[in-house]
């Protein structure tokens, strides 16, 4: 199989990213990145296929007492995915979780409204490319990919630079595709696949979607769909 691919930066993962999807002609009528750092491969992914990008917010659910070990994920439409596999291992209480999703929800309708939801491509009838910058237990990107289902996109492929192994079969198990640059079967965590992996901010996102924003005002919208 080979060793893992490794990139400079999030930069630098979605331009080889765009590469390999323009190259295989990938196309869709909306490119779209799960912040935050997700939308920094995404905007250069848009760039290479000369297409619209957007956003779709999700949030981590957390372990009550441990809130770094991720134990499902929510995104926008009302998507709650759980890993009932770690709920059980964990011994989670239910009251507990549900007050997680309570504060996490607040957080998600936060974020959605700070980037703009009345502002948002409707992704009804659309062909989309979901990027993140890394694939780990597939949670955060299967609720994205259910909240793009349940808003009626006609087609959804997730683009990412690296992922796991069992990342990567969740999201080809309900995705139309799952195109990786490289997949570790000793995948540990994201940051290991950067040499530059810093935190990304809500100002970085902004800016990133501001930016695309202007470059595509004067244009027409991408109509072809085929692949």
């Amino acid at each position: 199989m080979g060793e893992p691919m490794k990139f400079a930066s999030r930069q630098d993962a979605g331009r080889q990213l765009g590469i390999r999807l323009d190259a295989q002609n990938t196309r869709a009528d909306l490119v779209v990145g799960l912040p935050r750092g997700g939308v920094i491969v995404a905007d250069e992914v848009a760039r290479a296929l000369n297409c619209r990008l957007d956003i779709l917010v999700v949030r981590k659910i957390g372990h009550p007492q441990f809130r770094e070990f991720a134990v499902g994920a929510l995104a926008e439409g009302g998507v709650i995915v759980l890993d009932e596999d770690a709920l059980r291992k964990a011994y989670v209480r239910q009251g507990a979780l549900e007050e997680v999703i309570a504060e996490e929800t607040v957080r998600l309708n936060d974020y959605s409204e700070k980037f703009g939801s009345n502002k948002r491509t409707p992704l009804a009838g659309q062909r989309v490319i979901l990027v993140d910058d890394g694939l780990a237990t597939g949670a955060t990107a299967e609720a994205a990919v259910r909240s793009a289902q349940r808003q009626g996109a006609s087609a959804i492929v997730v683009a990412i630079p690296i992922a796991s192994e069992n990342g990567y079969l969740r999201l080809a198990n309900i995705s139309n595709q799952v195109i990786a640059l490289s997949v570790d079967p000793a995948f540990e965590a994201v940051g290991q696949y950067y040499q530059s992996f810093p935190q990304a901010t809500d100002e970085e996102v902004l800016a990133v979607l501001s930016s695309r924003a202007r470059d595509l005002r004067t244009r027409e919208p991408i109509l072809s769909l085929g692949k």
